[in-house]
């Protein structure tokens, strides 16, 4: 039985500029940095304390190892507890972000990378 999500697997073509706008813009730390012949993986959390990482990847690299593997850029949800903070941080950080839209669940927009994936960010307070 499954009791929690443990990692997320996201494909990037430039893993250091990934890691870059993770922790630059996004604020993420890096938790691990691993290399294995000439497979490298990232693992990044927006904190030490978090039990879901997200781990980049090379895209190419893995598209050769498991070509059957689908590369494309998992849907992710994110949450935070100051939409406001956030929206105003990542747009200055010339993050390209969406309108924020109230959706039933809460507030929310979207965000995109320096590669143009796409995800989302709901306020959630406690």
């Amino acid at each position: 039985m499954f009791n929690t999500v443990g990692q997320i697997m996201l494909y990037v073509n430039d893993q250091d500029g990934a890691v870059k706008f993770w922790t630059e813009k996004a604020g993420f730390v890096v938790k691990a940095d691993e290399t294995n012949g000439p497979m490298r993986w990232i693992e990044i959390a927006p904190a030490e304390d978090v039990q879901t990482t997200i781990v980049l990847h090379n895209k190419e690299l893995i598209a050769k190892m498991e070509p059957e593997l689908n590369l494309g850029t998992p849907s992710l949800m994110f949450f935070t507890d100051n939409l406001d903070n956030l929206y105003e941080n990542l747009s200055s950080k010339n993050v390209t972000v969406g309108e924020i839209v109230k959706m039933p669940s809460g507030r929310v927009f979207n965000f995109a990378d320096d590669e143009s994936n796409y995800f989302a960010v709901m306020e959630k307070t406690k």
